[in-house]
């Protein structure tokens, strides 16, 4: 299938070929269509599957372009996000031609600048919950001619913490409004809500995830005080040209970004606990290649889309395979090759042999030796932990 068949406006089609976007991935091609056609949609599809796009072709094909007022909300959970969604509607506009009008609302901005950017009615917003309502609360945001509202990273957004904070935003749109929800994974609790909020929900899901082929997965078993200075190994042996490593505590990240810097590895930290604009610095520095490691929380990493990233290591293993999905599909994108590796003190083996019997795959246990990493052959099945390893 290509572009061509939803019917898009050549400025749209040319915007595309412009970014190399040659055909429609699978949730495009289901989606499209149904968010044309104005109906409320839940999109299902696994990270890295085009789900962004999905939406906002098809909103920005019905755009009422002489409206100057705000037709599409888009809410997301991070900030990050919120910002990378932005950038993809810029881009189309920038491409097109197109008379789009998009602004961006979120926490941790100046928010004068941003009152400053409504009073040219853009016709899309895109924001976070928080700044959302904190300018619906002053009166500066106005949503009257709001025709869809987006819930991004759906599954997040209407759990329990957050879903009066959506609520809020929904009741704020007009009744007779479009809803549009999007996630890579799917909780019976959000399912139960998007069900309550829109009874004639068209659901859409593309096949059952799994891992990218292109993927390779490998482990490594350290003591926990050498789990850090592992990482700084694994990016030298692994010759890596952009990495994230993943890690659940704030301390362990900033350890791990002083031992890279010593060892003069160019770190981004993302880390959940930085202010807005620390992060967007390290941000800017890891897209820009200026930073090789850009050191995350799942949380900050959440939805993000970052070309040319190498290799993924796991300084802390999730317990869940959901998170291990959404971690290790930030690398192998657009049938380039990537490395996942995670750092693993001896219980936690088992975590990975359950990803491999969940998810097909095979994860190998290597050892690093004299600035090689070298794989582990094991009598028994590839993947199982090796009491003399």
């Amino acid at each position: 299938m290509s572009f061509e068949q939803f019917g898009l406006a050549p400025a749209l089609l040319g915007a595309l070929e412009k970014q190399n976007f040659i055909e429609p991935t699978p949730v495009q091609v289901q989606a499209v269509p149904v968010v044309q056609a104005g109906s409320d949609t839940y999109i299902n599809a696994e990270t890295g599957s085009g789900k962004t796009l999905a939406y906002v072709l098809p909103l920005l094909q019905v755009l009422n372009y002489e409206l100057r007022a705000a037709q599409v909300l888009i809410v997301a959970p991070t900030q990050e996000l919120a910002i990378q969604i932005h950038r993809v509607i810029c881009d189309l506009a920038q491409h097109s031609g197109m008379d789009i009008r998009c602004a961006s609302l979120i926490g941790g901005a100046a928010i004068d600048r941003q009152l400053e950017k409504l009073k040219k009615k853009p016709q899309i917003l895109v924001g976070t919950t928080g700044r959302i309502l904190e300018l619906l609360q002053r009166g500066k945001l106005k949503l009257s001619e709001l025709k869809t509202l987006v819930i991004e990273e759906a599954d997040r957004l209407l759990a329990d913490e957050s879903l009066e904070d959506v609520k809020k935003v929904i009741r704020a749109c007009p009744g007779r409004r479009q809803l549009v929800f999007v996630s890579a994974t799917e909780q019976p609790k959000s399912k139960e809500v998007m069900e309550q909020l829109s009874p004639g929900l068209v659901r859409l899901h593309t096949e059952d995830v799994v891992i990218n082929p292109n993927i390779e997965h490998f482990y490594v078993v350290v003591d926990q005080r050498d789990k850090a200075d592992t990482i700084r190994k694994l990016v030298h042996a692994t010759n890596t040209k952009k990495a994230i490593v993943f890690t659940h505590r704030n301390e362990t990240a900033e350890d791990l970004a002083a031992r890279l810097e010593h060892h003069k590895v160019a770190v981004a930290d993302l880390h959940s606990t930085y202010n807005k604009e620390v992060r967007k610095q390290a941000m800017q520095n890891f897209r820009s290649g200026k930073a090789t490691v850009m050191i995350a929380s799942d949380v900050a990493a959440r939805g993000l889309d970052i070309p040319g990233i190498t290799h993924v290591f796991n300084l802390d293993i999730p317990s869940k395979g959901k998170d291990y999905l959404h971690r290790v599909g930030r690398t192998g994108r657009a049938g380039t090759h990537g490395v996942a590796v995670s750092v693993l003190v001896r219980p936690e083996v088992r975590l990975v042999q359950q990803f491999e019997r969940d998810f097909n795959i095979s994860i190998r246990e290597v050892i690093l030796r004299e600035g090689e990493m070298l794989e582990v052959v094991h009598e028994s099945s590839i993947g199982a932990a090796s009491s003399d390893s």
